[in-house]
C-alpha cells in the first residue's frame, strides 16, 4: 500500500528519514512531497491509501481525487480544523490527529512569550515577575496539562478550565478547577487559550471577558486566531492600558494592532507552537506509525471523525 507524506511546511530531514524507515520497515510504500500547491496535492493523493499532512488543507476535492485507494488521513499535530472532517466522514475515510506530540513545544512557547511580555519585550524598562501570579489555563488537554506543569516551576497559582475534563483529573496535577469563563478571567493574572476552533468558541474571546482580567493581564492565545474577537480585543486594549495580549498566529488585523498598541502585543510571523525540532521528529513519526497501523489492522484509538 502507498502511503502519502504531503506537507507545504516539510517536516525537517531528520523527521522524514525516520518516517520513510518506519513505511519502509512495514512494507508500504511511501511518497513524500515537500512544498507543493493544491494542484500537487490533487495529483499525488491519487492511488495513495493513507495521507499525512501538517497544515496542508484537506476538503472533499483531495479526498475525490484519492478516491476509492484513501482509507485514512493522518494530521501530524493537535488540531486537525484544516481537514474537512464531515467529508471524510461521508466516504467512509478515517481521520486521526496525534495528540501529544507537539504538547511540551507549545508549552514552552507559552512561557517564552509571557517572559517577554512581563519583561516588556526587553526594551530596558522595568517588568515584573512571574513567581507568585495567577495562571487560568483555558482547556487542560495535552498542551494546558503541560502549561500548568511549567508553572509550578515558576511558583505560580493555576486554575484551569475544561467542561470535558472532571475535576479530578484537574485536581490531580495540582491545578484548582473553574467552571464559569467569567472566573477564570477575571481571577487571573494570565489567561492561555488552548481551545480549539469550533461553532462555539470562534470569536467567543473578546471585550467582555478581556475587560474582566485583573490590572497588568496578559492574554495568550497559543490556539486559533478565529477563537479572538479581534474587534472586541481592539476596545479592550484601548479602554485598557494596561492590557496585553501576545500570540502565536497571526491576527487579521495585526497592523492596526500593531500601530495602536506597540510593545503592549506581539505575534510570531507564522504559528510557531509545534516549530521545534522535537516536536517536528514526534508528530511526524506518530503519523506514520499511526498510518500503518490503519493500514494493518484498522487500529484508530485517536480517530476524530467517529
Amino acid at each position: 500500500m502507498k502511503i502519502l507524506v504531503f506537507t507545504e511546511k516539510p517536516f525537517a530531514p531528520a523527521a522524514v528519514k525516520a518516517i520513510e524507515n518506519v513505511v519502509n520497515a512495514s512494507g508500504n510504500d511511501i511518497e513524500v512531497v515537500e512544498g507543493g500547491t493544491k494542484e500537487d496535492l490533487l495529483k499525488a493523493v491519487v492511488g495513495a491509501n493513507a495521507l499525512i499532512v501538517r497544515s496542508d488543507k484537506v476538503d472533499a476535492n483531495v479526498m475525490d481525487a484519492g478516491a476509492p485507494t484513501l482509507k485514512v488521513i493522518v494530521r501530524a499535530g493537535a488540531g486537525y480544523d484544516n481537514i474537512d472532517l464531515e467529508a471524510a466522514t461521508e466516504r467512509g475515510i478515517c481521520v486521526m490527529n496525534t495528540p501529544g506530540q507537539n504538547s511540551n513545544a507549545v508549552a514552552e512557547l507559552v512561557f517564552g512569550m509571557m517572559v517577554m511580555m512581563v519583561r516588556n519585550q526587553y526594551n530596558g524598562k522595568s517588568g515584573s515577575e512571574l513567581k507568585d501570579k495567577s495562571l487560568g489555563i483555558y482547556a487542560f488537554g495535552q498542551v494546558g496539562r503541560n502549561v500548568a506543569r511549567i508553572a509550578k516551576g515558576f511558583d505560580m497559582k493555576i486554575e484551569a478550565l475544561d467542561v470535558f475534563v472532571p475535576d479530578d483529573v484537574i485536581k490531580a496535577e495540582g491545578v484548582t478547577p473553574l467552571h464559569d469563563v467569567n472566573e477564570l478571567f477575571s481571577q487571573n493574572d494570565f489567561v492561555s487559550l488552548h481551545i480549539p476552533a469550533t461553532p462555539q468558541t470562534k470569536g467567543s474571546i473578546g471585550y467582555d471577558l478581556v475587560t474582566k482580567m485583573p490590572k497588568g493581564g496578559v492574554l495568550v492565545n497559543t490556539a486559533r486566531k478565529e477563537v479572538i474577537d479581534e474587534d472586541g480585543l481592539i476596545k479592550a486594549l484601548e479602554e485598557r492600558p494596561d492590557l496585553r495580549y501576545v500570540s502565536d498566529i497571526k491576527p487579521d488585523k495585526a497592523e492596526e494592532f500593531e500601530k495602536k498598541f506597540a510593545d503592549r502585543v506581539f505575534f510570531t510571523p507564522k504559528k510557531m507552537g509545534a516549530q521545534t525540532a522535537e516536536a517536528n521528529f514526534n508528530a511526524g513519526v506518530a503519523a506514520a506509525e499511526q498510518s500503518v497501523a490503519y493500514l494493518k489492522d484498522g487500529w484508530n484509538k485517536f480517530q476524530v471523525n467517529k
